[in-house]
C-alpha cells in the first residue's frame, strides 16, 4: 500500500528461500567497499574508474498512478531533451513491470540477482530496501543526496545500516477520506474533522449515520471501509497502524531487523485491531478488498469513512465535489509508505544513472510529482511559493477540454497545490510510523497478516492466545 504506497502480495516458502540465498551472497557481495562500491559523479563508477557505456538508462518501476503518460514519464523526457541538448550519449528508459507489487518484487530480484538485467535504476518500495541493501543488489550511494529538505521520517527509508541505498522519489501515507455530505445530511452541524480527531469521534460520527440512514442515499450500507485483505499487504498495514496507535513507540524490529516485540504489546494491538473493524461499522466486502475495490465502494456512496493513499485526494475528486469530499490525518498512527529510487550494482552506467536519480528527486521534480497527486518526499514542495513545475504537465494539472469543460476537479490552493498538501499531506507524512524494517520484510509480512486473517473466520481466537501465537511465529520469521 506503499506504494504505495502498493499492495504486496505473498510469495509462499519459495520467497523465503530466495530472499535467505541473496542474503548470504549479499554477505560476499558487501556493502559500500564491495566491488559495486558506490556511485561517482562524472559518468565513472567509484570503485572501477571506468567511464559509463554510452547508451540507455533503464528504470524499471511500478505503475504510475497518474495515468499513461504521466508525471513520472514526463520527467524523464525532460532529462532526455537535456542530455540532447548538451549532446550527452545517453538516454532514459521507463519500464513500467506487470502485475501486484509482490510480483514486481521478485522480479527485480531475480533480475538484478541472476547479473543479467538491464535496469540501471530500479524504483523500490520503501520496504524493501533494506532487503535489496543487504543482498548487495543496489550500490551504495552519496550521504548528500538525502538532505535536510526530504521529509525527516522519508529520509529515513532511504538507509540501511549506516549507508544510503536509495532515494526517496514519492512518498505515502494512511489518510481518512470522508462524505461531508453524508454527516450534513444526518445532522452533523460541522461536517469537518479535526485534525486530532480520534477513532473514538469516527465511530461515534458513524453511530449517527446508521441512526438517520434513512435521510442517507440508498446505497449506504457501512459507516467505514479499508483494505483488510489479508492475501496482501492491507491487512498488515492496517494492523501495524492499529498496533502502533495502541502504545507509543511500539515497534516490532530493532535497528538490525530483529525480532523486538512481545506478548503484551502485541494484545494491546490486537485490542485495536478488533475495535477498528468490528462488523458493527466496518463493510463486509472489506475483508477481500484492495486500494481499487475500497475506492470503488466509497465513490459508490457505500460507506461514509475511507482509509486510503494521497492519490485517492485527485481520483475521487473527479466524481465528488469538495462538499461532498472531506480528508484528515488518519486517527491514531498512520503507515507510511512510498517509493524510493536506487542505482543497480550491475549497471554499466552508474554514473549517468546517478544524474538521472538526481534529476528525478530534485526539488522542481518533487514539486511536478506533488501537483500531479503523488505525496512528494521534499518539505520545499509543500512550503515554498516560489517553486513551480515548469518541466512536465502533469495530469493532475488544472486544464480545459477544447469544450471548455475542466478535465481535472482536484482542489487546489493559491499556488497550485492540491489544496489538501500544506495542512493535511505534510503533517501527515511528518508524523507517520514505519513498517517494520528488515532484510527479511517479505517473511515478517506474510507472518503478521496471516495470523491477523485468523481474526476473520468463524471461530476467531481470543486476543490473548493470538498474541502469543503472533509472538512465537514471527520469532521464527525474524531470527
Amino acid at each position: 500500500m506503499s506504494r504505495r504506497p502498493g499492495p504486496v502480495r505473498r510469495g509462499a516458502a519459495a520467497a523465503t528461500l530466495l530472499l535467505a540465498l541473496l542474503l548470504a551472497a549479499g554477505c560476499d557481495a558487501g556493502g559500500a567497499d564491495g566491488a559495486g562500491g558506490a556511485v561517482g559523479a562524472g559518468g565513472r563508477s567509484a570503485a572501477s574508474g571506468s567511464a559509463d557505456v554510452p547508451g540507455e538508462i533503464v528504470l524499471a518501476s511500478g505503475r504510475d498512478v497518474t495515468g499513461k503518460g504521466g508525471v513520472r514519464q514526463q520527467l524523464i523526457a525532460e532529462w532526455n531533451r537535456q542530455q540532447e541538448t548538451k549532446g550527452a550519449p545517453f538516454r532514459a528508459r521507463l519500464v513500467e513491470l506487470p502485475g501486484s507489487a509482490d510480483q514486481q518484487r521478485s522480479q527485480l530480484l531475480g533480475a538484478l540477482q541472476s547479473g543479467g538485467a538491464e535496469y540501471d535504476v530500479v524504483n523500490l518500495d520503501v520496504t524493501w530496501v533494506p532487503e535489496f541493501a543487504a543482498a548487495g543488489l543496489v550500490q551504495p550511494l552519496p550521504d548528500g543526496l538525502v538532505d535536510s529538505d526530504v521529509i525527516k521520517s522519508v529520509a529515513a527509508t532511504a538507509r540501511w545500516g549506516d549507508k544510503v541505498y536509495a532515494v526517496p522519489f514519492n512518498s505515502d501515507v494512511g489518510l481518512l477520506f470522508y462524505r461531508r455530505d453524508y454527516l450534513t445530511s444526518a445532522g452533523v452541524t460541522n461536517p469537518d474533522l479535526g485534525k486530532g480527531a480520534g477513532w473514538p469521534v469516527v465511530q461515534q460520527l458513524i453511530g449517527v449515520l446508521d441512526s438517520a440512514r434513512g435521510k442517507l442515499p440508498a446505497a449506504y450500507a457501512k459507516g467505514w471501509t479499508s483494505q483488510l485483505d489479508a492475501s496482501y499487504e492491507g491487512l498488515t498495514v492496517n494492523g501495524v497502524e492499529a498496533f502502533a496507535s495502541a502504545a507509543d513507540g511500539f515497534a516490532l524490529t530493532d535497528g538490525e531487523g530483529r525480532y523486538a516485540g512481545s506478548v503484551a504489546d502485541l494484545r494491546a494491538g490486537l485490542d485495536e485491531l478488533r475495535n477498528r473493524t468490528q462488523a458493527a461499522y466496518t463493510l463486509p466486502d472489506a475483508v477481500h478488498s484492495d486500494e481499487a475495490d475500497t475506492l470503488t465502494d466509497f465513490a459508490g456512496g457505500r460507506t461514509a469513512f475511507l482509509r486510503h493513499w494521497p492519490y485517492a485526494y485527485r481520483t475521487l475528486h473527479q466524481s465528488l465535489s469538495e462538499q461532498q469530499l472531506g480528508v484528515a490525518p488518519l486517527p491514531g498512527k498512520a503507515v507510511l509508505g512510498g517509493q524510493n529510487l536506487a542505482v543497480a550494482r550491475g549497471s554499466q552506467r552508474t554514473g549517468a544513472a546517478l544524474e538521472l536519480v538526481r534529476f528525478l528527486t530534485r526539488k522542481e521534480s518533487e514539486r511536478c510529482l506533488l501537483d500531479a497527486g503523488f505525496a512528494a518526499t521534499r518539505l520545499s514542495a509543500y512550503e515554498d511559493n516560489g517553486l513551480t513545475c515548469d518541466v512536465a504537465k502533469p495530469a493532475g494539472q488544472v486544464t480545459a477540454s477544447p469544450t471548455g469543460e475542466r478535465t481535472d476537479r482536484m482542489p487546489r490552493d493559491a499556488n497550485g497545490r492540491p489544496a489538501y498538501a500544506r495542512g493535511t499531506l505534510l503533517p501527515a507524512l511528518e508524523n507517520a510510523v514505519q513498517r517494520p524494517r528488515t532484510p527479511l520484510y517479505g517473511a515478517f509480512s506474510q507472518t503478521f497478516a496471516g495470523q491477523l486473517a485468523r481474526l476473520q473466520g468463524d471461530e476467531p481466537p481470543s486476543d490473548a492466545q493470538l498474541a502469543k501465537d503472533l509472538d512465537t511465529e514471527l520469532r521464527k520469521a525474524l531470527p
